[in-house]
This record gives C-alpha cells, structure tokens and sequence, in this order.
C-alpha cells in the first residue's frame, strides 16, 4: 500500500539537489582555478542545478532583491507621503499666527520669523525648535510633531534619491513611506552584503519577511553547503585553509574519468592484456571449450555436465569435446610519468584546465583500474617537479616561472623511471608547444621563441 501525505506549500519543500551533486558542479569550477576557496565561492555565487530544480546562487539572490525593489517601484508612489507631517504643521503655525494676531504690536518680530521659514519641512522644523511659542496648545503639537524629525528628515532624503523610480499607483501615507524606505533599504543592504561577499551577515528570519519562505530556503541551503560537504567527506579545513580531502581527491579523479574516459570504462574488465609477459589470471566466470595447448584450468562442474548431457548413467563417459576450461587473462604492470606543461601559455584557451582534467582522469584509471601500477605526474614550467596526487587538482599554470622546460621534465621522468622498474614504461606529455628552456652543464637558459608560433632552436635542440 502506497500512503501519500500532502503539506500546504510554503517553499520549504524545493528538490534538494545531494552533495554529490554539489560536488560535481565543484569540480567543474576547480578546474579553472587553483584554489579551492575560490572554487566554492563560485559555487556559492551560481549556484546549481536547471531552472526547473535549481539551488539559487548569490547572484540569483541579488537578481530576486532587485526585482524585489523593482516591485516596490511599479506599485507606489511617494508624491503625497509628506502631506500629513506637512499639514499638521501648517495648523501648529496658523494657531500660533492667530495668537500673535491678538497680540500686536509688541509681537510683529515673531510674526516675521514664521514668514521666512525655510520651504524644506525638516529644515523649517529644526528652525522652529528654539522657537519660544506664544501659544501653548501649539508648543504642545510642535513638541509632538518634533519627535518625527528624524523619521522627516530621512524620508524627505529617501525621496531626493528615489521618488522619480516610484510610479505605482498607489500613493502612500506617511507611515506607509516610512515602511516602504525600511524595506529598501534592507534589501539594498542584503544586495551589498551578497555582491560584497558578505551573506554571513545576512538575517535570515528577515529575509523570509522581505522576501518569502522560498527565498530563505535558497539562502539557508546555500549557508550549508560548504558544511553540507564536509560533512560527506569531500572537504577539510587545514590551518584555516578550505582544501580537497582523499575522498574529494579520488572523487574529482573518477568525475574527469566519467568525463573522458566514458569509452574506455565500457571495455571489458581486467588488467593490461599481454602475450608473452606478466602471470596468467583465472577468470573464474568465463569458460570456454577446450583446445588443444590450452592450460588445463578444469570447469569440472562444466565438464562433468556435458558428460552427462551427452548420456547419462553410471560409470560417466567423458570425451575429449566434454572439456571446459576457465578462461584466462595474462597480466602485467606498467610504470607511468605523466608530464604535464604548466607554462603560461597553457594559460590560454582553458588549456590548462583541460590538461589538468585528462592528469586526473588517468590518475583515477591507473589506481582504480590497475592499483599494482606506478603512476606519478612531473610539472614542467621554466624547471621540472614531481607534482603529488593530492595537490593536483588545484595545481595551476605557472606565472612566475613562465617558460617550458621538457627537457628538465623528461630527466625527471626518467629518474623516476629508474625507482621504479619495469618491462612496460611509458612517458605521456601533455603540452601546447615547443620548448623554450634547458639547462646545460649545470646551468638554467631561458629563450623565447624566434617568432610567435616558433622554436627556441638550441632549447628544442637540448
């Protein structure tokens, strides 16, 4: 029995996309940087998915703000939000004029004083407030009214800066322009905190008030990512620094492979295929017939059946066409350098990132695939290094030592060769161009090009 339970919808409920997803789209923004805390904030600001099952990122936040904003603009207006403060104090001075009137002529000095009162409300309220008033119901109101001054103040500033954007029709009241200016300029704040990098600052509770249940969902799903991640396993925090643990490493490795290597993961299983080298390995769920020079792996279960298949009784008949034997893969290890170029012209085009991609992708292979293998990486910039496993994924293309020097990769690669022998040893280089650095006796040359496109003759040479 199938049981269905229904919720009123209050946006909470969006498809959570799983880590692994997370994941993925992080390795994607890996592979054009060298830092990891970079990559995640990229993320952060993108967010993931397709429009029909989206996690929101940063900038779709700041895009749903400014529509917010925009909203606020299309359906009110500010025209007449200062009326009210306005006509009360208009009434406040006329019933002080009619109290002066009484008084002539000994009060015509404070009669000219309320005539030239600025025309800007809080600037004609901030004269008036040392204003000695003759009437007393009227001082009451003005000391009243005073206490709006800085609310006055801030909307009549609000308004210089915003009122031509408001064109709703709907005209505010005091207290509704009040409001609307708060509302902006929480929004306003939120969209700086978020184009700032900066949404650790962010109150969710007000968010939702702004903005609905839907919009909080998308902030508080993007605040656990980065823990969301740690916690399957894929990141670590070391000294301070966001960084790729083992799973993440080994994860990143598979994800290049799935990418590259989807041909070659559908092959069939087993090691390296090998004539006349390595040991002979029983693959005990295949079988075939007999030959005759075959090794004499026996399918008894196999065997004994066709006997009896091709006539039963006691004692079996056994014939030669009723032996079956296990099928066997003859194996053997290679030793693998992977050279791979991290000049500054591999910079260029995302040459970099790809390179990066297939280094992990072969990596993955080798250790998942063919664990008994020696698979190591040597970066050839103006010099060569043996690059770990774990530092290979936020491996970059090098500034600062911008030439290419293979030869210095390929002495490199070959002494590793030598730790590590084998029958099999291959060098793979992955590069965009010609050398342009050697040492010779010792010393470090560093050439360009005769032209763009050209050789360095005595480093291509070397």
């Amino acid at each position: 029995m199938v049981t269905i339970r229904y919720t009123e919808w209050d946006g909470s409920q969006r498809v959570r996309l799983s880590t692994d997803r997370m994941f993925e789209e992080l390795a994607k923004h890996l592979s054009s940087t060298d830092d990891m805390q970079q990559a995640l904030e990229q993320l952060m600001r993108q967010g993931l998915g397709d429009e029909d099952n989206k996690l929101k990122g940063l900038d779709d936040l700041v895009r749903d703000l400014r529509e917010e904003m925009r909203k606020r603009y299309r359906e009110a207006n500010m025209r007449s939000s200062l009326d009210e403060m306005q006509e009360r104090l208009e009434a406040i001075l006329k019933q002080e004029q009619d109290t002066l009137a009484q008084q002539r002529p000994e009060l015509e000095e404070k009669e000219r004083f309320l005539q030239q009162l600025p025309q800007r409300l809080s600037d004609k309220m901030e004269k008036l407030s040392t204003y000695p008033f003759e009437d007393e119901a009227a001082q009451a109101a003005f000391d009243e009214l005073m206490q709006e001054l800085d609310n006055i103040r801030s909307l009549e500033n609000f308004q210089s800066r915003f009122n031509d954007l408001f064109n709703g029709p709907r005209p505010l009241s005091y207290q509704e322009a009040l409001e609307l200016m708060e509302e902006m300029q929480q929004l306003q704040e939120m969209e700086q905190n978020l184009l700032s990098g900066h949404p650790d600052k962010i109150d969710p509770a007000q968010l939702q008030e702004l903005m609905g249940q839907a919009a909080n969902q998308d902030f508080q799903n993007l605040q656990q990512m980065q823990s969301l991640l740690e916690e399957a396993g894929f990141l670590i925090t070391r000294e301070g620094r966001m960084q790729l643990s083992p799973k993440g490493i080994r994860r990143i490795g598979q994800l290049a492979l799935q990418d590259i290597y989807t041909n070659l993961l559908r092959d069939r299983t087993g090691s390296h295929a090998a004539d006349h080298r390595g040991v002979a390995e029983i693959k005990i769920d295949e079988t075939r017939p007999y030959q005759y020079g075959d090794p004499m792996h026996l399918d008894l279960v196999g065997t004994l059946k066709k006997s009896v298949l091709r006539g039963p009784g006691v004692p079996l008949s056994v014939q030669p066409d009723d032996f079956t034997i296990f099928d066997t893969d003859h194996a053997t290890t290679t030793s693998t350098v992977l050279l791979l170029d991290m000049s500054w012209s591999m910079s260029w085009e995302g040459r970099f990132a790809a390179a990066k991609k297939v280094a992990l992708a072969l990596e993955s292979l080798i250790r998942t695939r063919y664990p008994r293998d020696y698979f190591t990486i040597v970066g050839f910039y103006t010099r060569a290094v043996e690059l770990k496993i774990k530092d290979l994924p936020e491996a970059s293309w090098n500034m600062g030592d911008p030439f290419t020097n293979l030869q210095d990769g390929l002495r490199l690669a070959g002494e590793l060769l030598h730790r590590h022998p084998s029958n099999n040893q291959q060098l793979i280089v992955v590069t965009d161009g010609q050398p342009t650095a050697y040492f010779s006796r010792g010393r470090l040359y560093c050439e360009w090009p005769l032209s763009f496109g050209g050789i360095s003759m005595r480093a291509a040479q070397e």
